[in-house]
């Protein structure tokens, strides 16, 4: 049996006496007490987040963005310097290998972060596509730590902490954005990103300094209730922003269309690996959200059934930690309008839902 990995800071979650699952290759933690707590911690001030199990390949070189735009279906080249873009990797069928992001660190160089559990063979297919492009590749996914800050106070933090020069960079920053700064005297990628539906940041630094940057960040956020994090949470709150995760939502069954990525690539001049079975393909099932009228709640593989006619399954689904009632994502087969009524098996008895747009949570503007 091959051991798991653990993150530069596993004897931080240690001490605080983190419950640690198996994630993919690694061992992280999946709570630190009530997992509601944590939950509602992020929704409310702010939660914090180790996410070093990620992946990272940085690409760079003369043919950085047309290698990009080959083996994604996104136009990569042309976001400017500064930005990042979620996109897919999907095989030659048009099977969803990844879902990933890509920051644009220079005119020829990406940071490209991966799923954990996909990093390997994301890591495997770059090699097998770069043979034609000008490119370095450079697998830094061992040597680099990723904490995440995430919550409607993530700002006042991270900028409390946030060399005097960079505040306004830090504070400024727009979603979906990166720039390198220095936070707790560390040189760090500071990325307005995340996967809870809330405002907040990822912080990319090396292995050598996760901990005193953990640390600190644990420390400024005390005067906001924040807390640490783990998986549990983290799960619980990318389901109310309805956000898809690779293994559950996405897989190598089903292309970018069903999961409502057509558009990345509908425009899209360069060629790129899969285009053939995408393009013009009509979905024959697409993810939805069902809100449950009851208190069960629908768990991933629950059959979704309209009268006696068998949809689809239920992809990922639980009681909503901020709403109060059952919420789910589920893959069905034909064109399913929001609103419309359905009926979901669990544990052999039928409990009505109903179809409705996605995320099921929105953060307040503030």
């Amino acid at each position: 049996m091959t051991e798991l990995r653990e993150s530069p800071l596993h004897s931080r979650h240690d001490a605080l006496g983190a419950t640690f699952t198996p994630f993919g290759a690694w061992t992280m933690p999946l709570k630190y007490g009530n997992e509601l707590d944590e939950h509602r911690a992020v929704r409310a001030s702010a939660g914090l987040f180790d996410l070093s199990h990620m992946g990272e390949i940085r690409v760079s070189g003369p043919d950085a963005g047309a290698f990009l735009d080959y083996t994604l279906i996104s136009t990569l080249s042309t976001i400017p310097v500064g930005k990042a873009k979620y996109s897919m990797i999907v095989g030659a069928d048009g099977g969803i290998l990844d879902d990933l992001i890509s920051y644009r660190l220079a005119d020829e160089e990406y940071l490209v972060v991966p799923n954990a559990g996909n990093t390997d063979i994301v890591w495997e297919k770059f090699l097998e596509r770069a043979a034609d492009f000008d490119v370095e590749l450079v697998n830094e996914s061992l040597d680099t730590a990723l904490i995440a800050v995430q919550g409607p106070n993530a700002e006042e933090i991270v900028a409390a902490l946030t060399a005097v020069e960079d505040v306004e960079t830090a504070r400024s920053m727009r979603y979906y954005a990166a720039d390198p700064v220095t936070v707790a005297g560390i040189p760090a990628l500071l990325a307005r990103t995340g996967y809870t539906g809330e405002d907040g940041f990822e912080l990319y630094v090396p292995n050598a300094d996760a901990p005193a940057l953990w640390d600190a960040l644990l420390k400024a956020g005390q005067e906001f209730d924040l807390l640490p994090a783990g998986l549990a949470a983290r799960d619980s709150l990318r389901l109310e922003a309805g956000m898809p995760l690779y293994g559950n939502e996405l897989s190598t069954e089903i292309t970018p269309v069903e999961a409502g990525m057509g558009m990345a690539f509908k425009k899209k001049v360069a060629d790129f690996v899969g285009r053939e079975p995408l393009v013009g393909r009509e979905p024959g099932a697409r993810i939805v959200g069902l809100v449950g009228k009851g208190r069960r709640a629908a768990r991933g593989g629950a059959q979704v059934y309209r009268g006696e006619q068998l949809l689809g399954q239920v992809t990922s689904g639980q009681p909503s930690p901020s709403l109060g009632y059952p919420i789910a994502l589920a893959l069905l087969a034909g064109d399913i309008a929001t609103g419309t009524e359905l009926e979901v098996d669990i544990r052999g008895k039928r409990h009505p839902f109903t179809v409705v747009d996605t995320p099921f949570y929105q953060r307040s503007k503030r």
